[in-house]
């Protein structure tokens, strides 16, 4: 039975719609396409080398997907090849204190990630490989669905069905799913499971993650080149850009803080280890106050130590969930100064920092 499009508001039939054409054509469309037009990434097998018998190597699939997660391909790529320089093999990195993990991955945010990459790493070399099925991938640190069924897929082509941002994309549209997301989920796992073939899993979840990037993109899709276009519920409709479909976006709300960087007088400037649970967890980090909604705390109680504090400025850096400005201090070490146990003099050139300590770091030193 073929699929109902609506048109100018009528509703009208597109016979060649991904539900009604036989799901083994779409995915021989799309495998077709990837095999002539697939990206060359740093941590891929693309078809021609499986085509000569090469495999993924699961540790590289897993410290990519791991990487990719809410961060760029671009981001990814230069940071990417100095971990697997650093380590290169998953026991290389199980062996690594956390610090160097931790400040290997300063900068790329979601630190959660980092710890539990860590954690994941000692857990496979402890058992001798990575599993190689979603469901034992899964019992892993760090390893949620989406990962388990990138892992399953792409380094032992087990058939998995995966599902990232640019996959929803594409499938929200070749079916036209009008539910606004995240609700929406559900139903594009179960439309792409429809369409996923039995053999090639890897290819095609990659393939699928191609035609999102940079064919079926966000705005001003290039449908004309689509492979699967003929097949597109929503470029049947001419509205392919509705699609996924996204309640409005709230506001960000603002907090505020301030950081207080000390120095002594040998070039070093005081940083500490922020807790493990929360934001930034387990990240170097200038001593500071809480960030709030309400008025900036002006009291310095949260000072490392009473000093003669002189403001230099504020820097601004927005989070997924928050906007934050930190007012930032700066005071020389008085005499007698003993810093905590959870506390280091740095040189602030050589201290590994998220990005929002560097800003902060840069404006005590311009």
């Amino acid at each position: 039975m073929a699929s109902e499009t609506i048109v100018s508001g009528k509703k009208s039939a597109n016979p060649d719609s991904a539900e009604s054409a036989a799901p083994k054509r779409v995915a021989k469309a799309l495998l077709d396409w990837y095999d002539s037009h697939a990206r060359d990434l740093p941590w891929r097998v693309g078809p021609k080398a499986r085509k000569l018998g090469k495999r993924a190597d699961p540790y590289v699939v897993w410290l990519s997907e791991i990487m990719l997660q809410q961060t760029t391909v671009a981001t990814v790529k230069p940071r990417f090849a100095r971990f697997l320089k650093r380590w290169p093999t998953v026991e290389d990195m199980a062996g690594a204190p956390l610090d160097d993990v931790l400040g290997e991955w300063a900068g790329l945010g979601y630190y959660a990630r980092a710890r539990n990459l860590h954690k994941c790493a000692v857990a496979v070399a402890k058992r001798g490989s990575f599993p190689d099925t979603e469901d034992e991938l899964k019992t892993l640190p760090g390893i949620g669905d989406y990962t388990a069924a990138a892992v399953a897929a792409i380094a032992f082509d087990r058939r998995a069905v995966v599902v990232d941002g640019n996959i929803e994309r594409v499938v929200a549209r070749l079916f036209a799913i009008d539910t606004p997301m995240p609700g929406a989920k559900p139903e594009i796992k179960a439309r792409a499971n429809a369409i996923w073939p039995d053999l090639r899993s890897g290819d095609f979840a990659q393939a699928m993650m191609d035609l999102g990037a940079g064919v079926c993109r966000p705005k001003t899709p290039l449908c004309l080149i689509c492979p699967i276009s003929a097949a597109c519920d929503a470029y049947a409709r001419g509205d392919q850009e509705a699609f996924p479909v996204r309640p409005a976006k709230k506001p960000k709300p603002y907090r505020k803080g301030a950081v207080f960087a000390l120095s002594n007088g040998r070039g070093e400037m005081l940083f500490e280890r922020r807790p493990e649970k929360g934001l930034l967890g387990g990240m170097l980090g200038l001593p500071g106050t809480a960030w709030t909604a309400g008025e900036k705390d002006e009291s310095f109680a949260l000072a490392p130590v009473k000093a003669e504090w002189a403001r230099v400025g504020e820097v601004v850096h927005v989070f997924t969930h928050f906007h934050l400005t930190l007012d930032v201090y700066v005071a020389s070490a008085p005499k007698g100064f003993r810093k905590s146990s959870d506390q280091q003099w740095i040189k602030p050139e050589k201290a590994l920092l998220p990005t929002v300590m560097k800003k902060a770091v840069s404006i005590t030193q311009a």
